[in-house]
């Protein structure tokens, strides 16, 4: 076993997987604090290194092209402090670090993992079901619809056509944009994917999102609804036969690690606790766990 503890969070190393759990430094981010403990398979990883620095230094880990729903949403435009393959190392500890390359670097070859694309999701998305407020919108997602409802400060043409419901089944792909200087992001429902695309503001298939605390969140949404649509680099036979899997697996969900699941309450509790989860958002998400035990 390979680990190193650090204010930022933990990671520790079996051999076969790296498992990964935020801290409670004011650093991490709301992104990392909900989405909990993930458990990275060793076939998911491409590759990790350790990044010196003059104060602090940080893990790095790099997974294959495709393997996480999460990094296929972001394509790289998370913060390091939302982003959870990324570990901020006191320097004292920089030792420590190098070892657990080392051990995760010697895995990969003894196990000869290949560095390029997935052809599937190796990491599950987070757990449904999900419910975001940021931007001019909350949008919902149960696993099988994603339902957009306004705030009272969206544009009166979006609120004019009142809140929409999405069918999983309608969607082609979902496309998140972070804030950047003074121009706004956006995360936007794909259902026609050559249409032309209106202005988030103006966009009742988007939700237009200002920069805020909550704006990562939604990638989060987003991560868990794509982990739910045809995997981009699988064959075109899989990706036809992909909603019809997709109803199998919520009929049997995989069985999950018990203290996996107990931890998964314990920071859901502190989130509602600290007020970043409304009574309402803790309580769905609550059940959402509850149901996997």
């Amino acid at each position: 076993m390979a680990e190193i503890i650090q204010k930022d969070g933990t990671w520790a190393f079996d051999g076969d997987t790296l498992r990964i759990v935020p801290g409670s430094d004011k650093a991490v981010g709301l992104l990392r604090r909900t989405l909990g403990e993930v458990a990275v398979p060793l076939r998911a990883v491409a590759g990790i290194a350790y990044e010196a620095g003059r104060r602090s230094g940080r893990l790095r880990l790099r997974l294959r092209d495709g393997a996480d729903p999460l990094l296929q949403v972001t394509g790289g435009k998370l913060p390091d402090g939302s982003d959870p393959y990324v570990l901020a190392v006191e320097t004292r500890t920089a030792g420590v670090a190098e070892y657990l390359v080392d051990e995760i670097r010697n895995a990969l070859l003894l196990d000869e993992v290949p560095d390029g694309p997935a052809d599937r999701y190796l990491l599950p998305g987070p757990a449904l079901p999900m419910t975001v407020g940021a931007g001019d919108g909350t949008v919902t997602f149960d696993g099988r619809t994603v339902r957009l409802e306004w705030t009272w400060h969206t544009d009166d043409r979006k609120t004019a056509a009142g809140p929409v419901s999405l069918p999983l089944e309608d969607l082609t792909g979902v496309v998140w944009q972070p804030a950047r200087g003074l121009s706004d992001g956006y995360l936007r429902f794909i259902t026609t994917p050559h249409a032309p695309r209106l202005d988030p503001a103006h966009d009742p298939m988007a939700v237009e999102l200002n920069g805020f605390k909550k704006d990562p969140l939604m990638a989060l949404l987003a991560s868990a609804v794509v982990a739910r649509l045809p995997h981009p680099h699988a064959p075109r036979q899989e990706r036809a036969a992909a909603p019809k899997a997709l109803e199998s697996a919520r009929a049997t969900p995989a069985a999950e690690d018990h203290d996996v699941l107990l931890r998964r309450l314990r920071e859901l509790g502190e989130l509602h606790h600290s007020g970043v989860l409304t009574d309402e958002e803790f309580s769905a998400a609550k059940q959402a766990v509850l149901k996997r035990l």
